[in-house]
């Protein structure tokens, strides 16, 4: 799916309706429009799976725009004059009787007429169908992979050739490289099909583009090219800058909220109002978190710590371990310079050493500093097995090889709406 056509589209409309049927002056509408669209987006409106569901993606889109009304207010205060008295409500049936519908008939357009394409696989399919199914279903089915080969030079073209016979539905339209070993047999062939226009395709490019992770088998099949790319990874200096920044300022905006937490616990369970530990940082740093203490005081066994934590639980702690409100005090490790804002979880040292001999790939999670929300945080549930620790580094692997400022900013979109339950969970 054209996913910027249908962005675009979006922006558009919301600044066709405040610019011209509502009257405001150019730079409000285009201000408004476009956040009112980033509240929209932080939500997940655009994913695929929301668009499929008229239902979902009302709801989504409802919520992203009341969402976005909170930061607008803060304008509106200093600029009512140029505002209709009618804005929020005009916007908020605007968004939720148009948007949605538009959203279902893309998403139907798209599953309609999007042709197929089907590809050959050069690798075994006891490896790694079971990614290229699921890259196939996040395609919506509109990528298919009809036959997997252990190619030699003559079978290869004998393949090739047969399909170029058969009907539209059935012709190869590219190649996919699953294995650089079984690659190396057949690559003269192989750069003469790209030069000739036939797609060949990498598997690590379809699987972070499709998946949004890397898988470790994934990463194992092609691990000099991964090694390289991890091994480059070096922290921003302008991140440091926005992090300290960012930290600071979002220190002083919760800090109301921080004070009512800590009278709450206070008043509940008493002192201490901050539960600090131990945690694994970058380059294998040990530091000090800092978070609401959620749990009531009692000694925790290293082997099994979510024995008996629903018992634990304080009232107050159920709240913010919910909305997550338990980690705003890890502001405080921002502006220290051991946490950014986003980046991968810090590891409790126990879980860090058991996960580091288990998972290969895993330390490459410590090239950047861990980070209060994060690529996994938004993706995957919270972890409790070795599976689950393998799914959720996979996806922090995505995030320190594709890290970028406007990553960082989606997922501090994405985040608001876990925060509200609506996705993911802690």
């Amino acid at each position: 799916m054209r996913k910027a056509a249908v962005h675009l589209l979006d922006i558009a409309l919301i600044f066709i309706m405040n610019a011209f049927l509502m009257n405001l002056p150019i730079t409000i509408s285009i201000i408004s429009s476009l956040i009112i669209y980033l509240g929209i987006y932080s939500f997940r409106t655009y994913d695929t799976e929301t668009m499929k569901s008229y239902t979902e993606s009302l709801i989504k889109t409802t919520v992203g725009t009341l969402v976005s009304f909170i930061v607008i207010l803060i304008i509106y205060f200093f600029l009512s004059k140029y505002f209709n008295r009618y804005f929020f409500l005009t916007n908020l049936l605007y968004t939720i009787a148009l948007l949605p519908i538009i959203h279902k008939i893309e998403y139907n357009i798209y599953e309609k007429h999007m042709p197929v394409k089907n590809y050959l696989v050069i690798g075994r399919k006891e490896e790694i169908g079971n990614i290229m199914e699921e890259i196939s279903e996040k395609a919506l089915n509109k990528i298919k992979f009809t036959q997997y080969i252990n190619p030699n030079p003559v079978t290869l073209d004998e393949i090739i050739k047969q399909n170029t016979q058969k009907t539209l539905t059935q012709t190869i339209h590219g190649i996919v490289i699953t294995d650089p070993e079984l690659e190396e047999k057949v690559k003269p062939q192989i750069q003469n099909y790209k030069a000739e226009g036939l797609e060949i395709q990498y598997l690590p490019n379809m699987v972070e583009k499709y998946l949004k992770r890397i898988p470790i088998e994934v990463a194992q099949k092609f691990k000099e090219y991964y090694e390289v790319v991890f091994q480059n990874v070096q922290p921003s200096p302008s991140q440091q800058i926005i992090d300290k920044f960012f930290g600071t300022l979002l220190l002083i905006l919760f800090s109301p909220f921080m004070l009512i937490i800590s009278l709450a616990i206070l008043i509940e369970d008493g002192k201490p109002i901050i539960y600090k530990q131990k945690r694994m940082g970058k380059d294998e740093q040990i530091f000090i978190i800092n978070k609401f203490r959620s749990l009531k005081e009692a000694e925790i066994d290293p082997n099994d710590p979510n024995k008996d934590i629903e018992k634990r639980v304080l009232k107050s702690g159920k709240t913010i371990r919910k909305l997550r409100l338990d980690e705003l005090p890890q502001f405080l490790n921002i502006i220290k310079g051991n946490m950014s804002i986003v980046g991968p979880r810090p590891e409790m040292l126990e879980f860090h050493n058991m996960m580091s001999n288990q998972i290969p790939f895993y330390n490459y999670r410590l090239k950047l500093n861990p980070g209060i929300t994060g690529w996994a945080q938004i993706h995957y549930k919270h972890t409790s097995t070795l599976e689950d620790y393998i799914k959720k580094t996979e996806y922090d692997l995505y995030y320190i090889k594709n890290r970028n400022i406007f990553l960082d900013i989606k997922i501090m979109l994405k985040t608001v709406e876990t925060m509200l339950g609506m996705r993911g969970t802690r």
